[in-house]
């Protein structure tokens, strides 16, 4: 964590910049709107992308009017995406705290998160880049078909590692790729520079360690994650740990096992049995030996590319800690 508390730090001022932005995009005529806005505004995260967008700026010079709001879309839009999630799964607490849907309800909450995407798109049309507008708007539909996509797969039991990839990519690793390109973009630089291409695939391959660091949060019980253990399991999603166990066919038990994952409904203990099995099998392991292998690329690409450089070793500093990370 103190790593990242430095990267925060060395961007205190345009995280300032950011925060005040977004509150001010916020604000509507509506009394009640304020009001539950304000108290989710509380809640702050801790504005991993929007820091990418910063530091992919920051490696071309410095962190422009055109990357604060491009910052600002790529979070409001992140935001949007959680209410709604919230919604869709039931969730009563995130970071902690009540969701909007559990102090409220669900229409509240929709339009919430209505409101959230609606500004995402004012904030990037506000750069002038229509190479922004265009990422801003593919990352909104490819977080809607990723979630799909995780409806469908666990509908089916899709038990294949491309399959969870594509998922991953989607509805997780495809905004960290948006930040990138808006902060190269807020930069001045086209698609096309190999420097560009570098930092897009950096931060694809920094989104699948977030969602694969996501997933083994789920194998074990910590009321900081904000959801229960097994919860992945009770939704009917197979993630990597467990995915790769039920696809050794040496190991002993496994054909039942992957009979259990594919009922329809698990109960309580079913999803204790395929934890444990996915743990005592070397499946956290594995999921941790894939996101040491996706950093290494990663941190490859970075020193490959770019000159050494405070911004170049935040950016590697910043995968590791989102494989460190405890919560």
């Amino acid at each position: 964590m103190g790593n990242f508390k430095s990267i925060q730090q060395s961007l205190a001022t345009e995280l300032t910049g950011l925060n005040s932005l977004i509150r001010q995009t916020l604000q509507s005529p509506n009394e009640l709107m304020n009001k539950v806005i304000t108290s989710y505004l509380e809640k702050e995260g801790k504005q991993v992308r929007p820091i990418l967008v910063m530091l992919c700026a920051k490696l071309f010079g410095d962190v422009t009017d055109k990357a604060l709001k491009g910052a600002a879309a790529v979070e409001l839009l992140h935001n949007a995406s959680l209410i709604h999630d919230d919604v869709v799964d039931d969730t009563t607490t995130r970071r902690g705290a009540p969701t909007i849907n559990a102090l409220w309800d669900n229409h509240l909450a929709v339009l919430i998160g209505d409101f959230f995407l609606s500004n995402a798109l004012l904030q990037a049309a506000a750069t002038e880049d229509i190479r922004i507008v265009g990422s801003i708007s593919e990352l909104g539909r490819l977080l809607s078909i990723g979630e799909l996509d995780e409806i469908y797969t666990a509908r089916f039991n899709n038990l294949e590692e491309e399959a969870y990839f594509k998922i991953i990519f989607r509805k997780t690793a495809s905004l960290f790729v948006a930040c990138a390109e808006v902060g190269v973009f807020a930069a001045g630089i086209g698609k096309e520079d190999p420097r560009a291409a570098a930092l897009i695939e950096y931060s694809r391959l920094l989104g699948l360690c977030f969602q694969i660091k996501d997933d083994i949060f789920d194998y074990f019980a910590d009321a900081a994650i904000g959801k229960p253990t097994g919860n992945d399991l009770r939704e009917g999603k197979i993630t990597l740990p467990l995915l790769h166990v039920l696809r050794d066919e040496a190991i002993e038990g496994c054909a039942g096992m992957r009979s259990l994952a594919r009922k329809e409904a698990l109960g309580s203990d079913e999803i204790a049995s395929l934890i444990n099995f996915a743990i005592e099998n070397g499946g956290i392991d594995y999921a941790y030996a894939t996101m040491a292998r996706l950093r290494n690329q990663a941190a490859a690409l970075l020193r490959d590319t770019f000159a050494p450089s405070p911004t170049r070793d935040a950016l590697i500093s910043l995968i590791d800690f989102i494989i460190e990370r405890n919560h």
